[in-house]
Formats: C-alpha cells, structure tokens, sequence
C-alpha cells in the first residue's frame, strides 16, 4: 500500500489463470487494494472456462504480495500495477481448479525432499504483424528477416526495444534478445527464477508485448505455427534445481559433467514426454510447428549438444549446469505446464529412472527406418494423439486432480472435433481443380 501510494498508483488489476492459460483479471482502484489483500474480493468462478458450475460459482481472490508490479506507463487516470492471485473457494479452501495451485503443489514436494529451489529459465517465441485500420492483425509480417538481423532489415527492432526497456521497469532481468530465423519472429529472454515466480512473469511477459506491440501499431502473437512454411514459436525451458546452495544437476566425476540426479531427471522427462504433451503443446496449430524440417523436436531424444532431439544439455557447467527441454511451446498455460515438467523430471530422480543413450545424430536428416532401428518414440503428431496419450496417463491426473484433469481433456477433445469440421484453404487448393 506505501508502493502504490508512493508510485501514484490508482487501479490494481487482481491477476489469475483460467486452466487454458489465458490470463485473467479484476481491476480495483487503490481504495480497495486493503480489501484486496485481506482476501475480500469475489468473483463469479462460472465464468471462466474450466472452472465451476453456477451453482458452485463463488470464488475469492487471494493476492500474493510478492507479486506486486507496477506497470510503468501511464494512463489518463494513473498508473496500474498487478497482483497476482491465487483462487479460493467461498469456505476458504483452495480452488482445485486454479493453475497455480497445481504448481504450489508440484513445488512443495521438491521442498519436502529438501531442495532449495527450483530455477526454471523460459525463452519465448513471438511473431509480430502488421495491423490494418482498425488494429485488427493482418497476415503480413513486420520485416524479411532473419536470425539476428538488423534494421533496417528488422522492422520490430524498436518495438521489440521498448518491450525490453519496460520488462527491465518492471524488474524483468533481460539476457537476450533478438530476431529469430523466420519473418517477423522475435525472442526476449529473462532470466532464471524460482518456478512460480517464473510462470507469473511469463504471464505479464506476455501481456507487456502485446501492449508494446499494439502501441508500435504491430500485434504480438504467441501462436505457435501462424505462418506455413517457416519455423514456429518455441518456449524452450532451462531447468535445474539447488540443494544446500549446489546446483545438484552438475558432478566432477563423470565425462559430461552430469550427476545421476541430471540422468534421472531427464529419465523422468523422456519417460512422461508424450503423457505431457496436450499441457506443453496445448492447440491443434501445435503440432504443425512439431515437423521437419523447422528446428522443432519430433522425437522423443536427449543430447549434450544436439539441438535435433528434444531435450539438449547446453555446454556451462558448474552452478549454470542445466537441462533444456525444447519442445514446450508459448500457448501453454506456464503453470500447467511447468507442474508436469517439473513432476516429471522429479519422478525420474526419486525413482530413479535411467534415460537411454544420448542421441548425438541429426535427426532431420534421418529417414523413418533409421529413426525406427534407433529406438526412438515420435511425439504426438496431432492434438488428439496428445490427449489420448494425456487420457492414460496416472501421473497426469494425480498431478492436475480430477477437475482440472477432466475439464482439461473435454475442452481440448471438443476443440479437436471442431477443428476437423472446418474446410481450408489447403484441401481447396489442392483438390479443387482435380476433382
């Protein structure tokens, strides 16, 4: 409350996540941030997709203090500033339904088993397209260019400036950024943190570019294939988790500098790769960016440098020892998704669950029957794959619970069955003037 007054602060927006990951939220004006923060703001949950019945729809607002940010541009009424939420129901109990909580939980059991924490450190894909007169998104993009090009090349280069100087207001510590390999692809790159602070500022990363985007008269897009024909938007994740200070991820005694914990986890990541992939790879347009030919993982692999296979351990060691998984992409609800990674990777550690021999090929360039007398699992191939896969898996469900697990799965499967009534422009072009 002394921030906001300090900072001329006048509305508050109570930031939360539907079970998709679009980000939602209520806005207060800075007389009521006390109600707020004593947990008095309600909502109608039945609104909101995948959330609750309408006779069961009321639903408080927890604010994280910790969370406090404020926006540093100025409206005509003042500044805003966010609070991120976790959901609650009207009995006080937490929400099963609510994304955060899911991964509040996941968290838990690495602090149970006494690590200190867990760092997670995202690289976010997006597209920018130019806008028509009325600020609606055409399909042109912004620039020609290409991986690290420079204006006057790359046309989103101050746009993507702006984005950066007011990701860094915020606190956002900003490593990298860069135009990416196909036309009017960009990447900023923040660094690492703790896993729930890290999927709350995936959540405002997203908002502050498309805001910036929209100001430099561009839209910002997150979609991971929007363009046929080049490379998709990826959201490759860097892990590793402290105990004691020590990046348990990284040994002296081994030829790749890896301890058995790094093996097992990515044990645990290769084994529950597919069961995972309806969270980290979420919409049908998902698996158009998971083919050849575009630097997406089609299959199911690990290397220590190979950028081909899913999972690639980068070359730092020490403390910055780290474990990338390749094939998450920027549509995922980041709590979700982050939970099942996460999970995943710590059932191989306590399980201790051996991943099979690196794959040190590229496998572009491999036919069928080299990939199949190598041993290697596809990912799925399309959205209904993923939640059949999704379907069977018990980790999955212990770890989203019943509602979310179910709401989750119905959603998707309708979205699939609507997906395969509609017509496009490719079967038009291919057999209309054959048939």
């Amino acid at each position: 409350m002394k921030l906001a007054s300090e900072n001329e602060v006048k509305f508050i927006n109570l930031q939360f996540s539907d079970i998709f990951g679009v980000s939602k939220n209520i806005s207060i004006t800075v007389e009521n941030l006390d109600r707020a923060l004593d947990g008095k703001c309600m909502f109608d949950g039945s609104s909101i997709d995948g959330f609750v019945r309408i006779e069961e729809s009321d639903m408080y607002l927890h604010p994280d203090p910790g969370s406090f940010l404020i926006f540093p541009w100025n409206s005509n009424n003042g500044k805003t500033a966010r609070l991120v939420c976790d959901v609650v129901k009207h009995n006080g109990d937490v929400f099963e339904g609510d994304p955060r909580y899911i991964l509040k939980k996941v968290l838990k059991k690495f602090n149970n088993l006494g690590y200190d924490c867990v760092n997670v450190g995202p690289e976010c894909e997006f597209f920018l397209f130019k806008t028509d007169e009325k600020g609606e998104p055409k399909t042109i993009t912004q620039d020609k260019g290409g991986y690290f090009d420079l204006s006057p090349v790359d046309l989103g280069e101050n746009a993507r400036r702006d984005m950066c100087h007011i990701l860094e207001k915020m606190g956002f510590e900003i490593e990298a950024a860069h135009h990416e390999s196909a036309p009017g692809q960009h990447e900023i790159d923040f660094k690492y943190t703790d896993g729930l602070a890290i999927a709350d500022c995936i959540q405002t990363f997203k908002q502050v570019v498309k805001t910036v985007a929209y100001r430099n008269g561009l839209y910002a897009t997150f979609i991971p294939k929007p363009i046929t024909g080049v490379s998709g938007s990826g959201m490759h994740t860097n892990l590793s988790i402290f105990k004691n200070g020590k990046n348990i991820f990284h040994s002296d005694c081994d030829s790749q500098q890896l301890s058995p914990e790094a093996y097992w986890f990515i044990g645990g990541l290769i084994k529950y790769s597919r069961d995972i992939s309806a969270i980290t790879n979420p919409l049908v347009n998902s698996y158009k960016r998971l083919v050849p030919g575009h630097e997406a993982p089609m299959y199911v692999a690990w290397s220590a440098m190979n950028r081909s296979t899913m999972i690639r351990i980068p070359p730092t060691r020490g403390d910055s020892t780290r474990i990338e998984l390749r094939s998450p992409d920027p549509a995922c609800n980041p709590y979700l998704a982050l939970a099942l990674i996460l999970n995943a990777g710590l059932e191989g550690i306590v399980n201790k669950i051996d991943p099979p021999e690196p794959c040190e090929r590229n496998l572009y360039s491999l036919s069928d029957t080299q990939i199949t007398e190598l041993g290697l699992e596809k990912l799925p191939e399309s959205l209904i794959e993923a939640i059949n896969c999704m379907k069977n898996s018990k980790m999955v469900r212990e770890v989203l619970e019943e509602h979310i697990f179910e709401k989750y799965i119905e959603a998707k499967t309708y979205e699939w069955y609507d997906y395969k009534k509609v017509v496009t422009q490719w079967e038009f072009d291919q057999y209309l003037g054959k048939y």
